[in-house]
């Protein structure tokens, strides 16, 4: 899908099921931090204010600096969006999702989603290296959850 000005819109999706209860899962998402405890590459992670209108600021062990806005906090349907003003990846616009479903036996099944604009060159690596930093951040979500016991086995 084409938007303006030579960019198009492409989507990257991660759909993972993780061993920790949707409740545990929740609760670590709508709290907006430790990022820079679950995803490897992201060396540090502020949070100001708190809820819709919320800052993450995050800082990449490489160099470079995310600024992550929080549009929507929706607990009834356990799903936070947000939208990234700063980042130096090659892109115009950037909103992510992030759903977390329950399975059949009470474990969380996160769906973490990524609208963004880019040059069409560029899509196909920026969606690619999204889902696996995406990933690996879930992946490191659920094992600080399990490894710190703020999960509780149900």
């Amino acid at each position: 899908m084409r938007s303006g000005g030579g960019y198009v819109r492409t989507k990257a999706v991660i759909a993972r099921k993780t061993r920790v209860p949707t409740a545990g899962a929740w609760e670590a998402i709508r709290g907006i931090g430790r990022l820079d405890v679950w995803f490897p590459g992201i060396s540090s992670c502020r949070v100001e204010g708190n809820g819709e209108g919320a800052r993450r600021y995050m800082t990449l062990e490489g160099g470079g600096d995310i600024t992550d806005e929080i549009v929507d906090i929706d607990a009834a349907n356990r799903r936070l969006r947000y939208g990234r003003p700063e980042s130096p990846f090659p892109v115009s616009y950037y909103q992510g999702t992030v759903e977390v479903f329950e399975s059949f036996d009470s474990l969380a099944v996160v769906v973490w989603t990524v609208d963004f604009d880019s040059e069409p060159e560029v899509a196909p690596g920026v969606a690619a290296a999204l889902e696996a930093a995406i990933g690996a951040g879930v992946a490191g979500m659920e094992q600080d959850l399990q490894v710190s016991h703020l999960v509780r086995e149900t």
